[in-house]
């Protein structure tokens, strides 16, 4: 069995792929032009790597490589989204989302809120699940602007966004999704999807930190946004800022390995998560599943244990890297804000611990977790 810290936490970010580092260091080192630089041979080199680089992942998308902005990750994604249309809306737009969304959604709305943008923040079910009626009933003529998740961060619950989409373009209101979780862990073919603007990042699917995109489908009229800031015009006058082409290189291998091997990844990492859930119900009771039970990401397993303080449950797991909520917000005193949304107590709110299992996580790993939560938990409840 491991003696080794096991990293549990792939949903907050995944180990960078070897194969994926391969890709990226000779343009640190040997490449090292700079893509918007047209007079040189370097210049040349590292704009065909970043041509390639989005070719690839529209290849996994499924959609054309001109729709597709290089950004710094999902959350300024969102933020482009989100202000960029509300901003270009005529006055007195509104925005739509829930309760159960990642804060790279929520605090850019609310910030819109308090300049004075209409926001509707929708509830959720017991699940985390978005309802397609509430959204629909949610709509109103001067609606800019949809955004709901494909994934759930915290508890692995998929959203029916086809149904959403779908009532969106009948109603002519754009529909942005947050796709981090979800690309690359699931089939999600975005260019048969009703989604006008998506968001990514490569450092959830083995992929380096600090480089995502969005997506802006092609449509008459065109998609309005008012870019965040301006300096050069770069990416179609979205994003401007010199291209990190390293980054973007291993982002175009990291969605390639991903499309590669989902099927058979995805299937092994569901034998692990089942694996780490019977193994925890066989050790112990009072264990409660947070999430929908079937319609979730494979590699996501959230639980609360009855009777255990959280913080001493995280505190004691020395052997193992797990989260008790997002990664964006651990900073942050209160309960998770998507368990309270599903209506969950606080106290089992407080014990709750998130599994991300990924690509290297091992049958050893899922057994050092199992021992060492077990262990932890009856401590704690002085069993």
């Amino acid at each position: 069995m491991a003696d080794y810290p096991v990293y549990l936490d792939n949903h907050a970010t995944t180990r960078v792929d070897p194969r994926v580092v391969d890709a990226m260091v000779p343009y640190f080192s040997t490449h090292y032009g700079n893509a918007a630089s047209i007079n040189h041979a370097f210049g040349w080199e590292a704009e065909r790597a970043v041509t390639a680089a989005r070719e690839q992942l529209a290849s996994v998308l499924g959609v054309a490589a001109k729709t597709l902005i290089f950004t710094s990750g999902a959350t300024e994604s969102n933020n482009i989204a989100i202000k960029g249309v509300l901003d270009a809306a005529p006055p007195g737009g509104h925005l739509i989302t829930n309760a159960a969304e990642h804060r790279a959604v929520l605090d850019p709305a609310k910030r819109l809120q308090r300049a004075g943008v209409n926001v509707t923040i929708l509830p959720v079910d017991e699940f985390g699940r978005v309802d397609p009626q509430q959204v629909a009933d949610a709509i109103r003529p001067e609606t800019a602007l949809v955004s709901v998740m494909a994934a759930n961060n915290e508890v692995g619950t998929l959203n029916p966004i086809v149904e959403i989409g779908t009532m969106c373009q009948e109603r002519d209101v754009l529909f942005h999704c947050d796709a981090v979780q979800a690309i690359g862990r699931i089939a999600f073919p975005v260019g048969e999807l009703p989604i006008d603007l998506l968001s990514m990042s490569a450092h959830k699917i083995n992929g380096p930190k600090g480089i995502g995109t969005l997506y802006v489908r092609r449509r008459s009229p065109r998609i309005r946004i008012q870019p965040l800031f301006d300096g050069g015009g770069h990416e179609n006058h979205l994003r401007s800022g010199t291209l990190p082409v390293p980054l973007i290189v291993g982002f175009g291998e990291c969605c390639r390995l991903a499309a590669e091997c989902r099927d058979d990844e995805g299937a092994r990492i569901v034998g692990l998560r089942e694996r780490l859930w019977q193994g925890l119900c066989d050790r112990l009771d009072g264990l409660h599943l947070n999430g929908h039970p079937d319609d979730r990401l494979p590699g996501n397993l959230n639980l609360s244990f009855e009777g255990v303080d959280g913080d001493a449950l995280m505190t004691g797991l020395k052997r193992i890297a797990v989260s008790s909520g997002s990664a964006c917000t651990s900073a942050l005193p209160e309960p998770s804000h998507v368990l309270r949304a599903m209506g969950i107590s606080d106290a089992l709110t407080r014990a709750s611990l998130r599994f991300g299992i990924g690509r290297f996580n091992t049958d050893d790993d899922i057994e050092v977790a199992i021992k060492e939560v077990a262990t932890m938990v009856k401590r704690l409840r002085g069993s």
